[in-house]
C-alpha cells in the first residue's frame, strides 16, 4: 500500500471542496434549506460547518470549547452561526474562500479530508446530485475510518466485520463480510444509515444496527 503524504491529502481535500462548491453554485433557495444527512442540519448549515472547521486552528478551537464549557453541541452551533452568511450566496462565498485552507483544529489530515468527503455526500444525496468524490480520496478516508475512531465512531461500527470495496483496493477487518463501493462503506462507517441500502453481505445487518 502506497503511503500518501500530508500534502497529497490536503490536495485531495482542496479538490473535493472545489467540486462541492461547483455543485452548490447551482442550488436554489429551497435546496439550500433542504435537510441533509447530517442530523438536523440543513444543506446551508453543513456548508457553514465545513467553513468553520477549515477556519479554526487549535487555539481558537480550544477557546471555543472552553467558552461552551465542553458542550460540543453548543460549540458547534456557535461556530456554525459565526461562519454562516446572511444569505446562501454569502455562505457559499465564505466556503469558497477556505477551499485552499490547510487549517484544522487538531488531529490527522485524513480526518479533515473525511470531513469534506462525508459532508459533501450529506448534501448531495438528499438533493439527488450524482457527483462522487475521487476513489483515491475516499479510499484514504475509508482506511483511516477503519483504523480508528476520531470525529466519528467508525472503527467501533466496523469492528468484527470484513469490509470489502467492489470498486477499489480498500479492504479491512475480519468477520462477516460487508461489500459495496468504497464510498458506501465509508459513509456507513461515518454513521449514515442510508448507505447501508447500498451494501450487501451477511455483516450488513450488524453494521446497520450499530449506526
Amino acid at each position: 500500500m502506497d503511503v500518501i503524504s500530508r500534502d497529497e491529502l490536503w490536495a485531495m481535500a482542496h479538490a473535493e471542496r472545489a467540486a462541492l462548491a461547483e455543485d452548490l453554485a447551482g442550488l436554489d433557495e429551497a435546496q439550500w434549506a433542504q435537510s441533509s444527512l447530517c442530523g438536523l442540519w440543513t444543506v446551508e448549515e453543513v456548508v457553514a460547518h465545513l467553513t468553520a472547521a477549515a477556519s479554526t486552528g487549535q487555539l481558537r478551537w480550544l477557546a471555543s470549547v472552553l467558552g461552551a464549557r465542553f458542550d460540543f453541541e453548543k460549540h458547534n452551533d456557535r461556530q456554525l452561526a459565526k461562519h454562516r452568511g446572511a444569505s446562501p450566496a454569502e455562505t457559499l462565498d465564505r466556503f469558497r474562500a477556505i477551499i485552499p485552507s490547510t487549517t484544522a483544529p487538531f488531529g490527522h489530515t485524513a480526518a479533515w479530508l473525511g470531513e469534506v468527503v462525508v459532508h459533501g455526500q450529506d448534501i448531495r444525496r438528499p438533493l439527488g446530485l450524482t457527483r462522487e468524490p475521487s476513489l483515491e480520496a475516499v479510499t484514504e478516508v475509508a482506511r483511516f475510518y477503519a483504523s480508528r475512531d476520531f470525529t466519528v465512531s467508525s472503527r467501533k461500527a466496523s469492528e468484527g466485520l470484513r469490509l470489502e470495496a467492489t470498486d477499489g483496493p480498500f479492504a479491512a477487518g475480519t468477520g462477516p463480510s460487508v461489500s459495496g463501493t468504497t464510498l458506501a462503506l465509508t459513509m456507513a462507517m461515518a454513521g449514515r444509515a442510508a448507505y447501508c441500502d447500498d451494501l450487501t453481505g451477511p455483516g450488513v445487518a450488524a453494521l446497520r444496527g450499530r449506526i
